[in-house]
């Protein structure tokens, strides 16, 4: 069992992600966090600890950045979009069990302190900005380092934000070269 309290955005990610999984899960329902919501959240974040596994959209990286600044010391696990994408939606509710199981297995936890050992120097060097299939080489390696899809901006961000070391970014680049290569 999962120790921490994963919170997901509403009933049916909740469903996908006890069926993946053993642990408790609760549930945002939306941005607005209604008072009670937050101090379930709250008490939950204070026992147990809390694990955050938003939907890979606009709203769910609106609803993490606010849960991240309530709750600092929360985890952060992310679904790659690809894998949590239909034809019409995009949603935890969407991933397989697998996919939820492997981002649970690569939880990170947001630094107060940002190092600034990456920059967008970096990605352009490594084909992650500045060509045609940037983004979706971006999207590939924030899957192997379980941090999420974002832009090129929030991409360094979020490199240095989750503590990503040279060496995981060393294999993630390889694994992409790989996959490339496959």
């Amino acid at each position: 069992m999962i120790r921490q309290v994963i919170v997901a955005e509403g009933k049916s990610d909740a469903a996908v992600i006890t069926r993946a999984v053993d642990a408790d899960v609760m549930v945002t329902e939306g941005y607005t966090l209604r008072p009670a919501v937050l101090a379930d959240l709250r008490a939950a974040y204070e026992r147990r600890g809390l694990i955050i596994l938003t939907d890979p959209d606009g709203p769910g990286e609106r609803i993490r950045a606010r849960l991240a600044a309530l709750f600092p010391e929360a985890l952060h696990a992310f679904v790659p979009k690809a894998e949590a994408q239909t034809e019409d939606d995009v949603g935890v509710e969407n991933a397989s069990p697998e996919a939820i199981r492997e981002a649970l297995a690569k939880v990170r936890v947001r630094t107060a302190e940002p190092s600034e050992r990456f920059s967008a120097a970096d990605l352009f060097a490594a084909g992650l900005s500045g060509c045609g299939d940037a983004a979706e080489r971006r999207a590939r390696v924030g899957a192997a380092l379980g941090i999420g899809y974002g832009n090129a901006r929030q991409f360094v961000k979020r490199l240095n934000h989750f503590g990503v070391t040279e060496e995981e970014w060393r294999r993630a680049l390889a694994l992409l070269e790989e996959e490339s290569h496959a």
